[in-house]
């Protein structure tokens, strides 16, 4: 087998590349705002704009971040010092740019280059690295993809290792920050004991043997048994790190079978699957996961809009499983047998708990209804709790009238709101608000699960009408 982790010393592709940005830009001024969302914005007057999130409001003056020519994809390290912005989305000729905004002075702190696209970067539970998935960085030898390690912190835009895995795509750390689990879209085959009858979609890293020597990136080989991996993109860990529960996105990522797969991390081992309808986005509450995906057959979607009234033809499904036991378990409200409740279509990328056990979830390239009638699009809501919140029952779900793709999902955690962007495709990216109750901030009217202000949901936040892309509370 091809080694997959070189040392840093013998790097061929990655560091000529890789071009680190100077020093701290000119604005380095702070807001004054005490509660701060940054919205990327990769359209017209491009940057990282600050809202103050307890008002909603842009204020006046503040000129955006600079974060490259078109920023999206934003994730904050875990001790809220920095903000991670990724530009490169939708764009002919895409800068690939990487910068760290330092969050306190409110600039980019630095910024590099990366040698291909990314949808998936994780950072270390101490802030003091990022983990950077690129699936389309070439490679001398091998097929393209690599994990770039560049430092975060003091370190910000430090290189400090790439790991050669085809086709990386997506990324899980443990809560140790010793172990990565590393997913692959269309693995290389060519190699033992990876082949065609047993492709290899999850590799498992770790990072401190980065560069000794050792066997550092075990490839787990599919198709070999009846615990196969099907098309894994993401994964979470117990809280002893003792197992990862997989989510293998199946037939909706050009495999066979949706399914949750405990995974065993002291052996490396997969365990018996939880076949679920579909699978392609998760959260975990408690012991609970709730599994959003649009069910496939044939290569195409296939599951009915059961429970909704609506001109779509084809909807998603939420899937609730209990991890303590790996078991169904059926949502209130819903006839046994049936895969409910459903949600809108689309391949479900965006998922985040708002107050009162609203669970918000967004997908992209749904089906787009604008009708006198009916207007839906990428996002659904659901209501978790076990009694009805506003208008909504247990186990209901609603499909609020906008349209476009959901790109950013951010609950507010100071106050019973949560901030949406939506229609980055179409119509074009304006920041949405939600609220779960009454709140007087915005003036929502009645106690609704997804009522916004004044009487009609949604609503832009104050001058955000735009070209927006993702939403981060960037405060504790």
């Amino acid at each position: 087998m091809k080694k997959l982790l070189i040392p840093v010393t013998l790097l061929i592709v990655g560091v000529s590349l890789l071009s680190c940005g100077g020093s701290s830009s000119s604005q380095s001024k702070t807001s004054g705002i005490a509660y701060r969302a940054f919205v990327s914005n990769p359209i017209g007057n491009v940057g990282i704009f600050i809202v103050d999130a307890v008002r909603d409001i842009h204020p006046n003056g503040l000129t955006p971040i600079s974060a490259g020519n078109t920023p999206g994809m934003m994730v904050v390290t875990p001790n809220r010092a920095q903000t991670l912005v990724f530009s490169g989305y939708n764009t002919e000729n895409p800068d690939n740019q990487f910068s760290f905004i330092n969050n306190s002075s409110e600039s980019n702190a630095a910024h590099l280059t990366l040698p291909g696209y990314t949808e998936s970067f994780i950072v270390s539970p101490d802030s003091s690295l990022v983990y950077i998935a690129v699936p389309n960085a070439p490679v001398v030898g091998q097929s393209p993809g690599a994990i770039l390690l560049v430092g975060a912190g003091a370190n910000a835009g430090a290189f400090e290792g790439e790991i050669f895995i085809p086709s990386v795509h997506y990324l899980a750390i443990n809560n140790g920050g010793d172990r990565l689990l590393a997913f692959s879209d269309s693995p290389d085959t060519t190699d033992a004991p990876c082949s065609s009858a047993a492709p290899c979609f999850l590799f498992v890293v770790t990072p401190s043997n980065l560069g000794t020597g050792n066997a550092v990136v075990a490839p787990i080989p599919s198709f070999t048994s009846t615990n196969s991996l099907d098309h894994p993109v993401s994964a979470f860990f117990t809280s002893d790190d003792s197992t990862a529960y997989i989510i293998n996105c199946g037939a909706e990522c050009g495999g066979t079978e949706p399914s949750v797969q405990p995974f065993i991390m002291a052996t490396n081992t997969p365990g018996t699957p939880l076949l679920v309808p579909a699978a392609s986005e998760a959260l975990v509450n408690g012991s609970t996961m709730y599994v959003a995906g649009t069910p496939y057959a044939g290569g195409v979607p296939s599951q009915p809009c059961t429970g909704q009234t609506t001109a779509a033809t084809t909807c998603g499904v939420l899937t609730l499983v209990n991890l303590n036991t790996m078991q169904l378990i059926q949502s209130p409200n819903c006839p046994a047998g049936q895969p409910c409740p459903t949600i809108t279509d689309g391949y479900h990328n965006r998922i985040a708990l708002g107050a009162n056990g609203q669970l918000f979830i967004g997908a992209r390239t749904c089906t787009e209804i604008s009708l006198s009638t009916e207007t839906r699009g990428c996002l659904a809501i659901y209501n978790t709790q076990t009694v009805p919140v506003g208008n909504v029952q247990p186990g209901g779900v609603v499909i609020p009238p906008a349209n476009g793709d959901v790109t950013g999902i951010q609950p507010i955690s100071r106050r019973q709101v949560v901030y949406v962007v939506q229609g980055y495709v179409s119509p074009g990216g304006s920041l949405y608000i939600y609220c779960a109750i009454n709140d007087a901030d915005i003036n929502c009217p009645t106690a609704d699960a997804i009522q916004t202000a004044p009487a009609n949901l949604p609503i832009y936040a104050p001058l955000m009408v735009g070209n927006f892309y993702d939403v981060k509370t960037v405060d504790f």
